[in-house]
């Protein structure tokens, strides 16, 4: 939206401090507006979850004030007012929505769903609205009232805490991005591009020659964060885009990720660094395959394999010996459960069988600054100068002692990376020169790349043997079988605390195409995230 627009605020820090107040403007409000009980004497007190009937009494009051376009009365109704008021104001007077009629649908114990039909007119434009969503209702802390659990989303289920309702001139003029031969990529085709699609309209909607339109729109709490369009009142005038996606890949990477909650991945062509694939499968809406911030697990040993190889400690057909157990400064690690020991091991071997303890045992024969430096300089992550043509997250592989240390050996400790960092890795294990990941060429803006050593090429084919040995004989073999050409593969596993089961990492490759996957909360490498690479490589790109 152009300045001026006025926007309000949901959530936040303020939200934390105040938030108890939303209990106490209820009993003020409620007693002006005849939500106060009456009687001869002071009410009991009701505890428990509400009754069906306070869950009708609520719901009907609180739809009827949002109905008017009270925010203040509407906001009373809650259990936060100081959170719910901005933005059921907002929804009236910014949104300029109008007209609104909500209709509630059978209650499933205390949540309640509902249809919205309203009018968004500015400016002489005109367009009907129309959703649907979900409350319920709660029993208040302090006021023990029935009150509407104050969510953003059930205002519309795309708004998120921090997030504004505005309607005006768009912030930035439309886009009709294509993929690389020319398709059209819309949200509605490819729904996980939304943020993507919502990124490269903000940053290059002016340069590819459009003109700005008319619409409501969510405006995200987040500095420089592009705004989500919701509805269109006037259309703009489109600007052409042309991106490095792949419409076949995306769709194949679409599909794969609608399987596994909370997953994503991306797929580059590691010839050129072109983003061939961005999806995403989580309820947050987050783009976690450019953004993420995750420890990256067992697929770290690409990068620990190659540190080993370039420090002249050991060698692919070299010494790695695989013990059931090892020790760094008072912490042990182990490998999974059901991995033999196997004192006689190469490198490859158990890198393709992924021990763990094979790459611990070899924490004191590098420096603390090993592993960085071959990250950075060799692979280049962690230097925050990459420049994709959206944001992205460039990978941390810090230096430390103890046994973060060792973990970081084991993609563990301090170590993260998103899948897009982790399909950078495959790439420039591939091929030995790190080139880095763009969305959209480098030349329509004049960004600068940034840049890295590579890898030697005696490296090169020593990490790509040992990644082909695990593709076809060892943890990745059963994910990867069927698929011709060059091949190869690492899995990954990631332990977290507060979670049952481990984040599944697996990264790959066949022919020109990288492709990295990431399942939160997922199991093993080849349990979520190794079907989902394994599609996108079918594609070929």
């Amino acid at each position: 939206m152009r300045k001026g627009v006025k926007a309000a605020v949901v959530g936040g820090a303020f939200a934390v401090l105040v938030g108890g107040a939303g209990y106490g403007t209820y009993n003020i409000v409620s007693a002006v507006n005849g939500g106060g009980e009456s009687g001869g004497g002071p009410a009991p007190v009701r505890t428990g979850p509400p009754t069906a009937a306070e869950v009708r009494e609520t719901t009907r009051k609180f739809f009827a004030a949002w109905e008017k376009g009270s925010g203040v009365t509407a906001a009373s109704y809650t259990d936060n007012a100081a959170d719910a008021e901005p933005l059921l104001t907002a929804y009236a007077q910014d949104a300029h929505i109008t007209g609104v009629r909500i209709t509630p649908g059978a209650a499933t114990g205390a949540t309640v769903p509902f249809t919205v039909k309203a009018t968004v007119s500015y400016d002489g434009k005109s367009e009907p609205l129309a959703y649907k969503s979900e409350l319920t209702i709660v029993r208040g802390q302090t006021t023990h009232r029935a009150l509407v659990d104050w969510q953003p989303s059930l205002v519309h289920p795309e708004l998120r805490p921090g997030d504004t309702l505005v309607t005006g001139e768009s912030a930035s003029p439309p886009v009709e991005a294509v993929d690389r031969n020319g398709k059209v990529l819309t949200k509605d085709a490819y729904p996980s591009l939304g943020p993507v699609l919502d990124e490269l309209r903000d940053k290059y909607g002016a340069k590819a020659g459009g003109s700005p339109g008319v619409e409501l729109a969510i405006r995200h709490e987040a500095e420089g964060a592009a705004d989500t369009s919701l509805l269109t009142l006037a259309e703009g005038r489109a600007g052409r885009l042309r991106t490095t996606l792949s419409a076949s890949a995306q769709a194949a990477a679409e599909t794969a990720v609608r399987k596994y909650p909370e997953s994503s991945v991306v797929a580059v062509r590691p010839s050129t660094g072109e983003v061939l694939a961005v999806a995403n499968h989580r309820e947050d809406g987050f783009n976690a395959a450019f953004l993420g911030k995750l420890a990256p697990g067992s697929t770290m040993k690409i990068i620990s394999a190659a540190t080993l190889i370039d420090n002249g400690i050991t060698t692919a057909n070299g010494p790695a010996p695989c013990p059931p157990d090892a020790m760094w400064e008072g912490q042990t690690f182990r490998n999974l459960t059901g991995l033999a020991p196997n004192q006689n091991a190469t490198l490859s071997e158990s890198f393709a069988r992924s021990c763990n303890t094979a790459f611990i045992k070899y924490t004191d024969d590098l420096r603390t600054d090993s592993l960085t430096r071959e990250a950075e300089d060799r692979f280049g992550l962690g230097r925050d100068d990459w420049q994709t043509g959206v944001p992205s997250f460039d990978g941390s592989v810090p230096a430390t002692g103890g046994p973060d240390m060792a973990a970081a050996l084991i993609g563990q400790g301090q170590v993260q990376m998103s899948p897009l960092n982790l399909a950078s890795v495959t790439a420039t294990a591939m091929t030995g020169t790190f080139r880095q990941p763009v969305v959209v060429p480098l030349a329509l803006d004049g960004r600068e790349p940034a840049r890295a050593q590579g890898l030697p090429a005696g490296t090169v084919q020593q990490l790509r043997t040992m990644m082909n040995r695990t593709a076809t004989s060892g943890t990745a073999a059963g994910v990867m079988a069927g698929l011709g050409g060059s091949i190869g593969a690492k899995t990954g596993s990631a332990e977290v605390d507060g979670q049952t089961r481990s984040n599944s990492w697996f990264t790959g490759y066949r022919n020109d195409i990288a492709a990295a996957a990431m399942a939160q909360d997922a199991g093993h490498g080849t349990d979520a995230a190794g079907p989902i690479v394994a599609a996108v490589l079918r594609t070929g790109g």
